[in-house]
């Protein structure tokens, strides 16, 4: 094949199969002038990342079985071409933050002074649970973003890590996670952000503007599709088709892309429907770029070009899998150039490659440098900072607030809030452990552990210390009982009998968050039931038998089916669900336990009775929910979007428009009253349905959500602007749509809240006989009355650029 070469009137992000330059205001004329002089090996070192410290710690799948061809070689000797990424400078092990952001300003100048070129790298960096570094805070995980419901103080959040990776040199985050829950059995559930594609996007998109809002471009990941892997397997094949992606996989991306303005998106490693995602041009380049607007850089998942041979077996070798990769849409191999560089290289001078596509990956690359400021000829002309504070009082004061407002009350029978207890049972694998407050892809989760002794270099207090500090006039008695997978059952009576000596037990169990074996939960390690690890429940049924009041505390990554501690004769007295709350999470639960705090978090996704209910979402249509023609039940044991606190709420005086276009917007607005004797916020969550669709709907929507809060006895009048958009869906046609009817909405606590109704059908439930559902324990909750409006006009066809906020006021 020939190399054909020239310019084009097209956007950069339009050019698609056929391969063109384009001379676009997206690519400058420095860049174009850049991209002419450079030869074959320095355009290909351009798409490429080199991981400096790769080895030892296995923080990527198959990252042993992918050794780089490059390991040993000299630096100097590996960028003599020049360098695309710099890999985990400081994410792969614990380096002084100071001293290595001295050592990456002198790095980047040697790449100014000696390669031909002088192009330095960008730094790219894990970003989950704040900078995956040593001694940088580490927030909540991306699941307790969702449970506090709160974009605002995410978007502080992401600002606040954005602040600290620039200050270290780093331009590139692998953050945020917007693949949407389906199945809790999947390992990575902890990184997500819920099962609500649009609580997903508001909350992942307020992540993004935060993280780029401090000069770092936002990775999306994993587009898409990933979450829905057969059986919650990590890696496994997605049976999904064209019009689930559509309507429940890809908005989150739309929204980050559109609304947030993400800049980097990553390739998922799953097949969708038989295509391995790194190998589909349609779905990188088409819906991507084409439908989304996308106009940014895609970067690889970890060794996903590689996986197109090696784990997918579409090509023969790695210069058919760079090149399978390089078409669809993939513009840089991370973490390594294993497929990028060589064997690119060798199949593009044997003709079986156009450079043209080359030539597209480098000039989005070149472009987000020059965006990032790397193509000045000043970009490090200042020295490091001698001094970096990774964990300042910012960091810590955002790390609280958002670690409260994510803890989810799920039962109270009024034990809780603790009434100065003289004597305090403090019992269970998670109750003193830091490690057990943090994600998966925190620092000392992720690769601390392969580095024992080191200590994370910033305070973490257990829950144990927490509650210690926040009772000071209360004895305080620890006692593990058992480990989080141990199966040796001995240390149970020892557990009861502290409970029997207290006043009052704090049994604190749930998961330990790892990777690839290493845990219960989190990268690489998913289970086949939703039970809690090891004999934790012994533990617990053990301590409640004592007759001592049991508050049940769930520090876990994943929701869990306990309905033994909701219903039934050994229920402990209040369950708390915290979802790894990062560096204050121990500070949080006290502050919750104490009344220091009113809880105000909700449940981001719904808290399964069984696992072989699996997979579920709340938003299913009819034939979705139980029903007498089935006797499987798929009711969770606590919907979606419920939350207890110590107030009580009223929703009163709803009023919503008589119609909207169905391309334009209605109006709802509510007053919420704190009935309550203490000062609390409330998630007012606004849900929907269409009455009647020309395919299934889901019996209950949300469309917009607020928090607010409340003083007792205070009112606030909530206002949500709501596009009929958030009704729209994907047709027969596979054209996403809004159609005119009538539609039904309503304010609730939760989205199994409903008000009564004159006839039997219940949509907030989705079942068609509610008998088996009726045995169960009722599920407090606040409605209000249900109102109709009409979206009028024709069938609304949805184009690029249509928004997908809601816009709320509260007065």
């Amino acid at each position: 094949m020939t190399t054909t070469v020239h310019t084009s009137g097209a956007p950069l992000a339009d050019v698609g199969r056929a391969p063109a330059l384009p001379a676009s205001p997206l690519v400058s004329e420095r860049v174009r002038e850049l991209h002419a002089r450079m030869t074959l090996e320095e355009r290909l070192a351009q798409l490429v990342g080199y991981w400096l410290d790769q080895g030892g710690s296995v923080v990527a799948p198959m990252q042993g079985e992918m050794a780089s061809a490059a390991d040993g070689a000299s630096l100097a000797s590996i960028t003599e071409h020049g360098i695309g990424h710099y890999t985990r400078v400081y994410g792969t092990r614990p380096v002084e933050p100071a001293a290595r952001a001295a050592w990456l300003v002198a790095e980047q100048r040697r790449l100014q002074r000696e390669t031909r070129l002088g192009i330095p790298a960008i730094v790219h960096e894990e970003c989950l649970t704040g900078l995956a570094a040593w001694k940088a805070a580490t927030f909540p995980t991306p699941l307790a973003w969702g449970a506090a419901f709160d974009p605002g103080l995410v978007e502080e959040m992401g600002r606040a890590i954005g602040d600290s990776m620039r200050s270290l040199g780093i331009h590139q985050g692998l953050a945020p996670v917007l693949d949407v829950v389906r199945d809790p059995r999947w390992g990575r559930v902890d990184e997500c952000i819920g099962e609500d594609p649009y609580l997903v996007g508001t909350v992942g998109s307020a992540y993004v503007r935060g993280l780029q809002g401090a000069g770092v471009h936002a990775t999306l990941k994993h587009f898409v599709g990933y979450s829905a892997s057969n059986a919650g397997r990590n890696h496994a094949p997605v049976s999904a088709g064209p019009r689930e992606i559509a309507d429940t996989y890809l908005p989150p991306f739309e929204m980050a892309i559109r609304d947030g303005g993400a800049r980097s998106v990553m390739n998922s490693y799953t097949d969708v429907d038989g295509i391995p995602v790194a190998s589909d041009e349609r779905m990188l380049t088409d819906v991507l770029r084409g439908e989304l607007g996308f106009d940014g850089v895609v970067v690889s998942d970890y060794f996903s070009v590689a996986f197109l041979e090696v784990m997918h077996g579409i090509a023969a070798d790695r210069g058919e899998a760079a090149a399978q990769a390089l078409i669809a849409g993939i513009d840089v191999e991370l973490p390594t150039g294993d497929a990028f560089l060589g064997p690119l290289a060798a199949r593009i001078r044997a003709g079986e490659l156009d450079e043209a596509y080359v030539d597209r990956a480098v000039l989005r690359v070149l472009a987000q440098k020059e965006e990032l400021g790397l193509l000045e000829p000043d970009a490090f002309a200042d020295d490091a900072p001698t001094t970096i504070d990774l964990d300042s009082p910012r960091h810590r004061a955002i790390a609280r607030r958002l670690a409260a407002e994510s803890l989810v009350l799920l039962a109270n029978d009024g034990t809780l809030p603790l009434a100065a207890p003289a004597r305090v049972a403090v019992i269970g694998p998670n109750a003193d452990r830091s490690e057990a407050l943090q994600g998966c892809y925190s620092f000392a989760n992720h690769v601390l552990a392969h580095h024992p002794g080191v200590e994370p270099g910033f305070a973490i207090p257990t829950v144990r210390e927490a509650l210690a500090a926040a009772l000071p006039g209360s004895a305080i008695e620890a006692v593990e009982g058992v480990g989080v997978e141990d199966g040796d059952a001995r240390g149970i009576a020892d557990a009861a009998a502290a409970a029997a000596r207290a006043d009052v037990a704090i049994v604190v169990v749930g998961d330990d968050a790892g990777l690839f074996g290493r845990g219960t939960v989190g990268e690489g390690n998913d289970v086949a039931s939703l039970e809690l690890p090891g004999r934790q429940r012994e533990l617990v049924e053990a301590v409640v038998a004592t007759g001592t009041p049991v508050v049940l505390v769930l520090l876990t990554g994943r929701p869990y089916a306990v309905p033994w501690a909701l219903e039934g004769d050994v229920a402990p007295a209040a369950v708390l669900q915290a979802f790894f709350p990062g560096e204050a999470g121990g500070e949080a639960i006290a502050d919750v336990l104490t009344g220091a705090t009113s809880p105000s978090g909700r449940l981001p996704v719904s808290l399964p009775r069984t696992t072989g209910a699996q997979p579920y979402t709340y938003a299913h249509a009819r034939l979705g929910g139980p029903s007498d023609v089935t006797t499987a039940d798929p009711t969770p044991l606590r919907p979606f979007g419920f939350g207890l606190s110590y107030a009580s709420f009223s929703y009163t005086d709803l009023e919503v428009d008589a119609s909207a276009p169905t391309d334009g917007a209605f109006r709802a607005s509510v007053v919420v009253t704190n009935t309550g004797d203490v000062a609390c916020d409330d998630v007012v969550q606004l849900y929907g349905r269409d009455l009647v669709g020309s395919i299934p709907r889901p019996l209950v929507q949300l469309l917009g959500y607020a928090r607010v809060s409340l003083a007792p006895g205070a009112s606030a009048r909530v206002e949500l602007s709501v596009p009929a958009r958030r009704f729209s869906f994907t047709d027969r046609r596979i054209v996403r749509v809004v159609e005119p009817g009538e539609v039904e909405v309503w304010i609730a606590s939760h989205a199994a809240a409903s008000s009564p109704r004159s006839d039997d059908d219940d949509p907030s439930q989705g079942v068609i006989s509610n008998a088996r559902r009726s045995e169960a324990v009722a599920i407090p909750g606040t409605a209000t009355a249900r109102a109709r409006l009409t979206l009028t006009g024709p069938v609304h066809e949805v184009g690029p650029g249509d928004r997908r906020v809601v816009d709320v006021t509260i007065g």
